[in-house]
């Protein structure tokens, strides 16, 4: 009788222990970006639902626009703000520093930096000593450098941003690298930027050395 329900526990469990096997190895061989697109979607609604993020119009569009959605705007933590009085215009030339990273993923749980112009946690009291590099010259916003060397969400988040400011911005991917990615960005990516603002100023002007605080 014992082994009877020995052999009958085995028929049971069996199945289940194929099961379990089965999930450890999707687990194990699940994709870095496996359902991008959709991990994407959800997080951009999640952001969207949100009431604690500040959210901005994308600046090619205006309330008006008919069928705006929730890829229209990029979403802003505030986590500084400075001193200065006015926003960088499409003219402008602006000071800043940044890093960029994707949303969370299965190797990278704080999401994963694909370029940053300071390490570690940011300080103002070392931005002003990052060595010159293309990333971090004076850059204008006019519509020829930023249309070339920006995507229309972070041009969007510059144009409202004061010298001090510091921001965390979620951009979704069709205001930034769209469906096709870029380099090391995977299509249907949500960008996310944190900016500090070190200066801004007006074409004609001179910029003044910057001081770090």
């Amino acid at each position: 009788m014992k082994r009877l329900k020995y052999i009958l526990l085995a028929v049971i469990l069996f199945p289940l222990m194929g099961i379990v096997s089965s999930c450890s190895d999707e687990s194990e061989t699940e994709g870095e970006f496996d359902n991008w697109q959709q991990k994407n979607d959800t997080y951009l609604s999640e952001l969207a639902a949100n009431p604690s993020y500040k959210k901005i119009l994308t600046y090619t569009k205006d309330a008006t626009t008919p069928g705006l959605t929730a890829a229209d705007y990029i979403y802003v933590d505030v986590l500084e703000s400075g001193s200065g009085t006015e926003t960088a215009l499409f003219t402008d030339s602006v000071l800043y520093t940044y890093r960029g990273s994707l949303i969370p993923s299965k190797s990278y749980k704080n999401g994963y930096v694909f370029e940053q112009t300071f390490l570690g946690d940011f300080d103002w009291a070392t931005a002003g000593m990052l060595k010159a590099c293309a990333s971090w010259n004076p850059v204008k916003t006019s519509s020829g450098t930023v249309n070339s060397l920006f995507t229309e969400g972070f041009c969007t988040a510059l144009q409202h941003m004061k010298k001090g400011d510091r921001w965390k911005v979620y951009i979704p991917y069709q205001l930034a690298y769209g469906e096709a990615g870029s380099s090391s960005i995977p299509g249907y990516s949500i960008i996310i930027f944190e900016i500090a603002i070190a200066d801004v100023w007006h074409p004609g002007e001179i910029r003044p050395p910057f001081k770090s605080r």
